[in-house]
């Protein structure tokens, strides 16, 4: 492809990204899919200019007012890569897969903006961070001094993390595999699995991968999983289990063995982790979708497993480096109407808790209205009476003595839940909470 190419391509990627509901993600490995010709470089540069696009949203609108995709990407090219008018009128032919030449307000436009920084003194600070101007006071109060450090981390790139599939490979035998492939991974921090992989590579076309010996899953996410204390012969709950993937890390710290149940309101979502779990080698999941018939399915599970997973829907602020484009999607209406979910969902959740089992509160999120405060909710009403918090350092000698996480506890000593960031952990925003219903 040619540069003005790569461009067009770029363009239709964003446009299509604008008008989907489907996070970034999604919509570009759809688009890459359909588009078995292009090359590794060429897949390389369309995406890192259309995540950078997505990165640099706030700034760029900044300059070009709400913009349409096509003037914020000639404003990229402008204020980022320092291009001229002669140099965009070379992009912009028209001419074979070019983008249509410049319209004389867009000429105009790039004259205005060539020579000025991206970043000037006058930028407010929440387009500065690429922030909604709602959700600043609400991180900085959520995560203290550092905010401004964390939020900046949030915009970068994040590694692909994958996780050793322990039903069929150790992490060194997931290593050698990977290696076969030309894939260079380094042990991941915290998570005894984890392997991290650094830049892109066509994972999905590895034997690896295709065999179930890796799964991709963020090191915070594995960690949350391994805090669940998933062990052989018990019976664990994901109680929205998504597409499966701490179903998938659940089922290898059980053996294959005992009673893994995964749920989920949407059935689109469990039929991707079907496929995940048939490719993982996982015998011991029963996949359920929930919807209004099941209430008196639920009720006969009552008391029935020791260990229950929320990974509950959140706001995903945590998630931002892998889904750039997901906090212009948030509206503040969005974080009432998720915490009442949260709340409703942690309710039904712990009647499922054995007596003496565990409860165990996962989100990807910053937000303390969604973490402690969700927590702290569910332990002073009647739902989580018979629940006490269990120390954190606690859990994590167990999941260390399991050999599903590796190192000291992350947290400090007497904490009740841990948080995970991206300048402190180098992982994903992560909040977890363990709490373990009484004894009969």
């Amino acid at each position: 492809m040619t540069p003005g190419s790569r461009l067009h391509a770029a363009l239709d990627l964003l446009g299509e990204i604008a008008a989907s509901p489907r996070p970034a993600d999604a919509v570009v490995q759809a688009y890459l899919r359909g588009r078995r010709y292009m090359g590794g470089g060429d897949r390389r540069a369309v995406t890192e200019r259309v995540y950078g696009v997505l990165r640099r949203h706030a700034r760029l609108g900044w300059w070009t007012g709400e913009g349409t995709p096509r003037e914020r990407l000639i404003a990229d090219l402008v204020l980022t890569d320092g291009l001229d008018a002669a140099a965009l009128k070379a992009l912009f032919t028209g001419k074979g897969h070019d983008p249509a030449p410049l319209t004389d307000d867009e000429r105009a436009l790039a004259r205005r903006l060539f020579g000025q920084p991206l970043e000037p003194p006058e930028m407010p600070e929440a387009a500065r961070l690429e922030l909604p101007e709602w959700l600043a006071p609400l991180l900085a109060d959520s995560l203290g001094e550092d905010w401004r450090a964390v939020v900046a981390a949030l915009n970068g790139e994040a590694p692909l993390d994958l996780r050793a599939n322990a039903l069929k490979a150790d992490r060194d035998g997931a290593r050698a595999a990977l290696a076969e492939a030309g894939i260079v991974a380094e042990d991941g921090p915290l998570a005894a699995l984890a392997l991290r992989v650094r830049g892109r590579v066509a994972l999905a076309a590895t034997a690896a991968f295709r065999d179930g010996l890796v799964e991709v899953q963020d090191v915070g996410s594995q960690v949350a999983a391994a805090l669940v204390g998933a062990a052989p012969g018990l019976a664990v709950c994901d109680f929205c289990a998504g597409a499966g993937g701490k179903t998938l890390a659940l089922a290898g710290a059980m053996g294959n063995t005992g009673r893994l149940l995964a749920c989920d309101v949407s059935a689109t979502r469990l039929d991707r982790a079907r496929v995940r779990l048939r490719r993982a080698g996982v015998h011991n999941a029963v996949l359920r979708a929930l919807d209004e018939s099941s209430r008196k399915w639920l009720k006969r599970q009552a008391g029935g497993f020791d260990r229950v997973l929320v990974d509950a829907p959140c706001t995903g602020t945590g998630a931002w480096r892998r889904n750039p484009d997901a906090r212009w999607r948030l509206v503040s209406e969005d974080l009432s109407r998720l915490t009442g979910e949260q709340d409703a969902i942690l309710a039904r959740a712990a009647r499922l808790v054995k007596p003496g089992g565990r409860l165990v509160y996962v989100t990807c999120s910053l937000l303390r209205a969604e973490n402690e405060e969700r927590v702290a909710a569910f332990l002073g009403g009647t739902a989580g009476a018979a629940f006490t918090p269990v120390p954190v350092t606690d859990a994590w000698a167990e999941a260390r003595q399991a050999g599903t996480v590796t190192g000291p506890c992350p947290a400090p000593e007497g904490a009740t839940a841990l948080r995970l960031s991206p300048t402190a952990h180098d992982t994903d925003g992560f909040f977890v909470a363990v709490m373990a219903r009484a004894p009969a």
